[in-house]
């Protein structure tokens, strides 16, 4: 027997849907705080000395945070080529917004302290702004549309073709989603700057995060009662084999009922949205009673129960259709081979740890609090 046969298909296939939301949340930690820093960056520094404080907070690791995004995306590529491809195409405006953000951060941290001049420095810092405030509400606007469907249909030769526009994904609650991916970063940004730096950047961070820590509650509570209420649901017909072919047309999906039945099916899932409230509950006595540590840790907690929550509610729908719900793309008929899972699952299970350990090493040997005195005594060297 062929060494991947020890694994069965239909295991392989949620171990991967399962690092997918693994990945899409390590971005969401760590890169997560570098875009709430960037966003934050023009209310919690006045003066050209917080402002680089603020940045070098980040600088050091920012490159090395967004190894989970390329991850993510390359999981998606390999696992999932089906959600790739629709995703990549249909989405193609919001991916090259996003990307176009995050291409002013680079440029931003090196060039904005290159020139004393007080309106260079200031046109980067809102180039900064800019490359935290748009993915962070993006990548919500991109899953308040996931949960409600996505226009697209795939011919018998499963080609995609897509029929919204970029406009379109600029729906009331896709805006709603995007303001609780915003809110959220936002906190975690706040959380990170409050561990980070001291005096007054530290102190109006706790005031911005506090809030941002409520919104955080509110807009999330709104888009649970809204999906609850007003978006329809997606679901098979008849019954589906989880080791079947990778192919969503030979499976037939009906749209109709709630996304909340899966808590009736499945009401263990329920602490992934409970994580997410209680999480941003004690983010924000953590800001009010200026625990550091605490605080972070909360901020992450919440993070991962909104994030966990989406996944877990739409399972095993990975890319619902809202033209052709029979389109849809599922854990079940949209991945790799059986094969090609099993050698990424071995790849993973070496490569990751050691990222892993990396990572945790850089952020030991960078730890500590950015100082005024830091950035003075060594201008010509930090950001």
């Amino acid at each position: 027997m062929i060494l991947h046969e020890f694994v069965d298909f239909d295991i392989l296939r949620v171990i991967w849907w399962g690092l997918l939301g693994v990945l899409l949340i390590g971005f969401a930690l760590t890169d997560g705080f570098d875009l709430g820093v960037g966003t934050l960056l023009p209310f919690v520094a006045r003066t050209d000395i917080e402002r680089r404080v603020a940045i070098n907070t980040v600088g050091p690791v920012w490159e090395g945070n967004q190894v989970w995004f390329i991850l993510g995306g390359g999981a998606i590529f390999a696992a999932w080529p089906p959600l790739y491809a629709v995703s990549f195409s249909g989405f193609y405006l919001a991916m090259f917004l996003i990307l176009a953000a995050l291409i002013l951060r680079p440029v931003g941290f090196k060039y904005r302290s290159k020139r004393e001049d007080e309106r260079w420095r200031s046109a980067w810092d809102w180039a900064l702004f800019v490359g935290g405030f748009v993915p962070a509400l993006v990548f919500g606007v991109a899953v308040g549309n996931v949960l409600q469907g996505v226009p697209f249909r795939l011919t018998d030769d499963l080609l995609s073709i897509y029929e919204g526009s970029f406009f379109g994904l600029l729906n009331p609650y896709a805006l709603l989603a995007g303001l609780v991916s915003l809110s959220m970063l936002v906190m975690h940004g706040a959380a990170w700057l409050q561990l980070k730096t001291e005096g007054m950047v530290a102190d109006r961070a706790r005031s911005y995060g506090a809030w941002a820590a409520l919104a955080t509650i509110v807009t999330y509570a709104l888009a649970g009662l809204w999906l609850a209420g007003g978006i329809e649901a997606y679901s098979f017909v008849g019954t589906v084999a989880p080791d079947g072919p990778s192919n969503p047309l030979m499976n037939e999906v009906a749209r109709g009922g709630s996304w909340m039945a899966a808590y009736e099916a499945r009401p263990w899932i329920a602490i992934a949205p409970a994580l997410g409230f209680l999480g941003a509950a004690l983010a924000f006595l953590g800001f009010k009673t200026d625990k550091e540590g605490w605080t972070m840790l909360a901020s992450k907690l919440s993070i991962l129960g909104i994030i966990a929550s989406v996944g877990l509610t739409m399972f095993p729908f990975i890319l619902p259709s809202s033209l052709d719900p029979s389109s849809s793309l599922t854990v079940w008929d949209s991945s790799s081979s059986h094969l090609t899972l099993f050698v990424m699952l071995v790849s993973a299970v070496i490569f990751v740890p050691l990222i892993l350990a990396y990572t945790a090493w850089v952020y030991k040997v960078l730890w500590g609090k950015v100082t005024a005195s830091d950035v003075v005594d060594n201008s010509d060297s930090v950001y």
